[in-house]
């Protein structure tokens, strides 16, 4: 097999996958944590303020998701399709939320009316949080193994997807995202909103 540095390709794959997703977890994972910690706030000025915060990164960090997408689809193109024809649902409902939650930031301040934002500020909040459901449910069938058949194609039904070990991988993640947004609000806020998330 060919290497490179003495290290065959498909070990650079994997680690530039692995870098990819991990670029994108980090990076976009303070934002998704805000927005699950969104609706603890309860005057509007703390959601504006909190909104602000993530305002100039969050579309940005989202590229990282396609690169990593791109990567895995050049490195591992039958594990590509396998997984993304094998979790349809949990793909299919990431792209709803993600779609919801862009919605959502960009919606929220085009009206004044309290109703208006209220209905955005619960649409942010729980698409922000359902992202991150739906990432650990993934990362949970992938880490605990999915079944397959000679062909690599799924033979599991898809309600297999939301097991006891998925859902859990799902709420540990949605917790460290949150943890992930806390202590991103605590550094890029100040007055009431820094000293709440500082006692935390």
């Amino acid at each position: 097999m060919a290497t490179f540095i003495g290290i065959d390709y498909p070990t650079w794959w994997f680690l530039l996958v692995g870098a990819a997703f991990s670029g994108y977890v980090i990076l976009d994972g303070f934002d998704l944590g805000a927005g699950a910690l969104h609706l603890f706030f309860k005057k509007d000025l703390s959601r504006r303020i909190a909104l602000n915060a993530v305002g100039p990164v969050w579309d940005g960090n989202e590229v990282w998701l396609v690169i990593g997408g791109g990567t895995l689809f050049a490195g591992f193109p039958v594990l590509y399709g396998t997984l993304l024809s094998a979790m349809y649902l949990p793909f299919m409902l990431f792209l709803l939320f993600i779609i919801l939650r862009s919605v959502a930031i960009e919606f929220r301040s085009k009206e004044p009316m309290a109703w208006w934002r209220s209905l955005w500020d619960v649409t942010y909040s729980v698409s922000s949080s359902m992202l991150a459901v739906c990432l650990g449910i993934v990362l949970g069938n992938v880490l605990q193994g999915m079944p397959l058949d000679a062909n690599y194609e799924y033979t599991g039904n898809w309600l297999s997807f939301f097991n006891f070990y998925a859902i859990l991988t799902g709420l540990t993640t949605l917790a460290l995202m949150a943890l992930h947004g806390g202590i991103y609000l605590t550094l890029k806020t100040e007055g009431k909103l820094f000293e709440r998330w500082k006692g935390c």
